[in-house]
């Protein structure tokens, strides 16, 4: 099959060189896909913050994200030191816009190495929010 009567390949039958190349190339993206795909469900760390959020938007060219900055203060009077975070879930984002400006604990996922700033600017993903205030 692929053949023409000369004994030549046809267009539709690949070199062996051909199918090396496209084998490599499949490979090469199954493997790009499973690493992302690790890196964004397998947490590398988990814990919580507390402070206040001071901004939070939406942004990005082609991927739009939730991006967050939190004040974490310890002492009144000291400099605060800033926890900038994303959040993919928008019902996490809708509770963190109505409680800007208040004091907050966020428990976060750290997952590291992923590929693309498509997923978010930062490597700490919000999984949720309790306002302590």
């Amino acid at each position: 099959m692929g053949t023409s009567p000369s004994g030549q390949c046809s267009a539709l039958c690949l070199q062996p060189m051909g199918k090396l190349i496209v084998a490599l190339v499949v490979l090469i993206i199954l493997g790009l896909a499973g690493f992302t795909w690790v890196t964004l469900h397998w947490s590398y760390s988990e814990g919580e913050r507390a402070g206040y959020v001071q901004k939070l938007s939406r942004k990005g060219w082609l991927c739009k994200t939730w991006e967050g900055e939190m004040a974490m203060v310890t002492m009144p009077g000291t400099v605060a030191e800033k926890f900038a975070f994303t959040v993919r879930d928008p019902a996490i984002a809708a509770k963190l816009n109505a409680s800007v400006g208040k004091r907050m604990a966020l428990h976060y996922e750290q997952h590291k190495w992923i590929p693309s700033s498509c997923f978010g600017d930062t490597e700490y993903f919000v999984t949720e929010v309790r306002v302590t205030e």
